[in-house]
Order: C-alpha cells, then sequence, then structure tokens
C-alpha cells in the first residue's frame, strides 16, 4: 500500500509541472459566444463629462484642442515657467 502511494507521489510530482505547459487560445470573440459584436464609439462622439474638460460633441478638432491643452498643463516646465 505505501509503495504504491510513494509512486503515485511521484508520477504526481513529475507530471503536475507540466500542467502548465499547455498553451490554450484565448479568444474574445463574440460572434464564438453568439453575441453581437459592439464596436467602440470614437472619442468626440461622446458627452464631455460634467466636471471634466469641455469639447463639442462630434468635433474632433474641439476634442483634440482640448486633449492639447490638457498635455500642456501637464508639462511641468511650461506650468512652473520655466
Amino acid at each position: 500500500m505505501t509503495r504504491r502511494l510513494v509512486v503515485l507521489a511521484a508520477l504526481l510530482a513529475a507530471f503536475f509541472p507540466l500542467t502548465g505547459c499547455m498553451e490554450v487560445e484565448q479568444t474574445a470573440s463574440a460572434k464564438q459566444a453568439g453575441q453581437t459584436v459592439k464596436r467602440d464609439t470614437r472619442a468626440w462622439d461622446n458627452e464631455p463629462l460634467a466636471a471634466g474638460p469641455k469639447w463639442t460633441k462630434g468635433d474632433r478638432g474641439s476634442w483634440e484642442n482640448q486633449i492639447k491643452k490638457r498635455q500642456l498643463a501637464q508639462n511641468e516646465s511650461v506650468r512652473i515657467g520655466n
């Protein structure tokens, strides 16, 4: 009985590390799950947040200008005047 237990433990110890070697394909396809595919909207087509920066909904240029202003505000050298 103990010999069987030792052999079983040795086999498990030998094959346990190999279980992590199998590569399983990981896809997030909605078609495979039987769902409809929902596409992302463009950033400038969303409503601006109430407490956040403002841009005109649907206007790409307005949205890009707001992004440029935010990036300039995050630059410490420009912000403190060096």
